[in-house]
């Protein structure tokens, strides 16, 4: 893991947005705490103001004297003013000459019969909660008494709650810290173990598998590799072991070729049948090479979608007994009998009827190849909405789990017996390229012993080009 930056990337993102979180909390239960300590700071002020002001209104010759003990013992500091400026009483640790918290505008409220309530920071920088009264006389208001309270403990309890606060938070980030990095490299374990996959896959390391068995996301796409993996590994021994038989399949007509030829030029025979029996190998091997390399050539086109198909209204039954008429030869050299059966009212479709030929002929000729004994039958079942073309043979069949693969460019069932049957491992990928580019769908189904079934279905369309209902 010593490149994991997939978890540095992940392991950043979430302790950023934890640290952004954090820092909100933090920020939040401060200025709660602070907006607590200070409203409530303003509360016990204005109340110690309202005492002070009662015991002004007192005629009692002792309200001042105990007004300065109770400031004094309160820890605040007062002074009660007329409303020219002049002071009648201070009392307090703060100094009487500096009245710079007292405003024009704030004395006016005061002897118009309102409460004021100000933060107040004097020179030396210390702060002060001041509430101001009017104290009541025989004619209105007498006099404004301002309260300054310090708010010196309390910035103390606050500065304790921000020291806890950034303490705590410390704590929860190096927590978080360690908690975020074993998250990190738990959620990027996974996607460093495809990366290692997928770099051995792209290697040719075709055996690589992931082992994740979980049922999210992840899984899912460890599923999806392993199943590109088995793809790309059957993909390359198929060609592998397509090249390997194109390779025979090519010497072989070619070796013939070479062989028989010479001895034709080098007049190597005694007899004229002997010559003519040379010159037969020669033409049938060149047909066989001329067939391969039409099929690769037909491969190569459909793949590139660069065929063309000529679309005309086509007879399918006429066409089938065609193309059985022309393997029948060969059917008969087997020994197997070959029927043709319909179903329905006969009715043409929309394809091209030499590429129709070509998929017709190649299940036949593939179904008599790997037939030994009973027969093919060719079924046409004609319905209201569609037609279908079924092969039928009574061969050794296909295994259940090689069907799905039957229709893959390069893939043979019977490997070991290719010699014995031939063919290219083509035919089959050749015709369900054709089917489907004529809009038509392909079954198969077997069973090992009994047989093979083709079916080739196609949509019946009216002469306008619609389909039938």
């Amino acid at each position: 893991m010593r490149n994991n930056r997939i978890g540095l990337k992940l392991g950043l993102i979430i302790i950023t947005l934890f640290l952004i979180v954090l820092v909100f909390l933090g920020f939040s239960i401060e200025r709660m705490f602070t907006n607590y300590y200070y409203a409530r700071m303003q509360t016990e002020t204005e109340e110690l103001t309202s005492h002070f002001a009662v015991m002004a209104d007192s005629t009692d010759a002792m309200s001042e004297q105990t007004m300065k003990t109770f400031a004094e013992f309160s820890n605040v500091s007062i002074f009660n003013m007329r409303q020219d400026g002049a002071v009648i009483l201070h009392s307090g640790v703060h100094d009487s000459s500096d009245r710079t918290f007292i405003r024009t505008s704030d004395l006016n409220k005061i002897f118009s019969g309102k409460k004021v309530n100000l933060l107040y920071e004097d020179t030396t920088g210390h702060r002060y909660f001041v509430s101001g009264q009017p104290i009541q006389g025989g004619e209105g208001v007498a006099s404004a008494l301002y309260v300054m309270s310090s708010t010196e403990q309390m910035e103390q309890s606050l500065s304790g709650v921000r020291n806890l606060l950034i303490l705590s938070g410390m704590g929860a980030f190096l927590l978080a810290l360690g908690i975020t990095w074993i998250i990190a490299q738990f959620l990027s374990r996974p996607l460093l173990q495809m990366q290692k996959a997928t770099r051995k896959i792209a290697a040719g390391e075709l055996e690589t598998r992931l082992e994740l068995k979980t049922r999210d996301e992840m899984g899912a796409l460890a599923e999806a590799i392993n199943d590109l993996a088995v793809d790309l590994q059957r993909y390359r021994d198929t060609r592998q072991e397509f090249f390997a038989n194109i390779s025979h399949e090519l010497r072989t007509p070619i070796t013939y070729l070479e062989g028989y030829s010479r001895v034709v030029k080098e007049e190597l025979y005694e007899t004229e049948a002997e010559k003519n029996q040379y010159l037969d190998i020669i033409y049938e091997e060149s047909v066989r090479l001329q067939h391969l390399v039409d099929d690769l050539f037909d491969l190569a086109k459909m793949e590139e979608g660069k065929i063309t198909l000529v679309l005309e209204w086509v007879d399918l039954s006429e066409l089938a007994e065609h193309a059985v008429r022309k393997v029948e030869l060969k059917a008969r050299g087997k020994n197997l009998s070959l029927s043709i059966l319909q179903s329905g009212t006969a009715s043409c479709i929309w394809a091209d009827s030499k590429r129709m030929e070509q998929i017709v002929l190649n299940l036949l000729e593939n179904a008599i190849r790997y037939t030994e004994r009973g027969g093919i039958k060719v079924h046409l079942l004609y319905e209201a909405a569609s037609a279908t073309f079924i092969v039928e043979d009574t061969g050794m069949g296909i295994p259940a789990d090689e069907l799905p693969y039957i229709f893959e460019r390069f893939y043979r069932v019977e490997k070991s017996r290719s010699r014995q049957f031939g063919g290219t491992g083509l035919g089959l990928s050749i015709v369900k390229k054709l089917v489907e580019l004529q809009e038509g769908k392909i079954q198969v189904s077997s069973k090992i012993g009994e047989g093979t079934r083709f079916e080739i279905r196609f949509a019946l369309q009216s002469e306008y080009g619609e389909e039938s209902t």
